[in-house]
């Protein structure tokens, strides 16, 4: 297997409760076919943190010391969060979902089949699904990591000199690796994989691999024109 998508080329392991998802050995990917059966056998509904108002928490839900859930969320479950995150009004967590330690989760952001490392922020109407973000990793408001392809076809990840990989999921959102940034309102579309410490801009459309340490930029001509006047 190429080196290149193992999950070691993405994330930090160890700022995650839940490393055993990860085959060492196998594209990073993998894991998303892991969650739910993960969750059914290693999953203790508890709830250790603290809720602000009104807000539904499903039976299959854990829930960490320190962890504030908001007036209006939902968690529907399974899904396991760690401790000190923040749940925030109008979140809305569905199925299959792992949520780290110091993560937020804000307003009208939805999750679904998603793996979120430590400390990573996903705070402004934001869609994640079955997509995996790492470390400190950030989303600008109205970031959507999409999963599915318009032809609802399996996802490929297009490689240099005309190659594709298949990825074996027809629902693959990005992977986006430890302390990367994403800006307002860009789209990654399904299959894209993000290294550690990347910067994309505001509004930028996006498929495709970006190695470690890259900045994607996005430029648009403005004309400034006097207004005619008034009457």
């Amino acid at each position: 297997m190429n080196s290149q998508f193992l999950p070691s080329s993405f994330l930090n392991l160890q700022r995650t409760e839940h490393a055993k998802l990860f085959d060492l050995d196998q594209p990073v990917w993998f894991a998303l076919k892991a969650i739910a059966p993960y969750l059914e056998s290693n999953l203790n509904p508890a709830m250790a943190g603290k809720r602000l108002g009104q807000s539904f928490i499903g039976e299959n839900v854990f829930i960490g010391e320190g962890t504030l859930v908001e007036h209006g969320a939902v968690i529907k479950g399974p899904a396991w969060i760690g401790s000190n995150s923040q749940i925030r009004s109008g979140a809305y967590i569905r199925e299959n979902v792992l949520i780290g330690n110091g993560v937020v989760i804000g307003n009208s952001c939805e999750l679904k089949n998603s793996i979120v490392f430590d400390q990573a922020e996903i705070p402004h109407f934001n869609y994640v699904g079955d997509s995996i973000l790492g470390f400190k990793s950030h989303l600008g408001a109205g970031v959507i990591l999409s999963n599915v392809k318009l032809d609802r076809q399996e996802v490929i990840l297009k490689l240099d000199g005309g190659k594709v990989l298949p990825t074996g999921l027809r629902k693959f959102g990005a992977v986006v690796g430890d302390h990367s940034e994403i800006g307002c309102h860009s789209v990654l579309n399904p299959g894209s994989l993000l290294g550690r410490h990347c910067i994309m801009y505001p509004g930028v459309q996006w498929r495709g691999i970006l190695q470690d340490h890259q900045i994607v930029k996005l430029t648009q001509h403005t004309q400034v024109i006097e207004r005619n006047e008034v009457t």
